[in-house]
């Protein structure tokens, strides 16, 4: 699988990977996406790579809003 296109969002706190996981598995389990190996504790964005900017523009109207 390739992903193509390239997603940031704001995102804090410790333990970002797997709150994304757990956020992504209940409100977008249809969107294929890879994740960093790791994201420093205080980074404060999030970069994701996800198959198309279908996928991509998919992403962000569901992050739009949501309190990971």
């Amino acid at each position: 699988m390739t992903f193509r296109c390239s997603c940031t969002f704001p995102i804090s706190g410790p333990n970002k990977l797997p709150r994304f996981k757990q956020w992504a598995a209940a409100n977008a389990p249809d969107i294929a996406f890879s994740l960093p190996p790791q994201v420093p504790v205080k980074s404060e964005k999030m970069t994701i790579r996800v198959r198309s900017i279908a996928d991509r523009d998919s992403l962000l109207a569901l992050l739009d809003g949501a309190k990971l």
